[in-house]
């Protein structure tokens, strides 16, 4: 049986000008991602050597570069980008993207955030 292990990065925080909104896209907003992605860690947790392991602050950088680049209409591509480019660099069996849009304000409602979580797996 596969050993189904998690990697978590939880509340990364980051400054991205996406929307459809011309506000968005011109004075930007503070993006929230969190992160799992599932993996084996069992040769990480034996060897204790990072070479070993999906190393989690190159995961962090590419969410970065993702959110503080090129400009997305919707958070669904946003992940859909992330999601892509961490199946195709890791060797991991899924990763799920969350991004969340704190400061948004829909009908001046009170509102904690719009979120969109994607979940895609690796076809091996």
């Amino acid at each position: 049986m596969e050993n189904r292990d998690q990697i978590i990065l939880k509340g990364m925080r980051f400054y991205g000008y996406h929307g459809v909104n011309p506000e968005e896209r011109s004075k930007g907003q503070k993006f929230v991602v969190d992160l799992i992605v599932e993996c084996s860690l069992i040769k990480p947790s034996e060897s204790d050597k990072v070479e070993d392991t999906v190393n989690y602050s190159e995961l962090f950088r590419i969410v970065k570069a993702i959110i503080e680049g090129k400009p997305h209409n919707l958070l669904e591509s946003l992940a859909k980008n992330i999601s892509d480019r961490i199946l195709l660099d890791y060797d991991i069996y899924s990763v799920s993207v969350t991004i969340k849009k704190p400061e948004v304000r829909i009908n001046e409602s009170n509102l904690d955030y719009p979120a969109v979580t994607l979940t895609r797996y690796k076809n091996k």
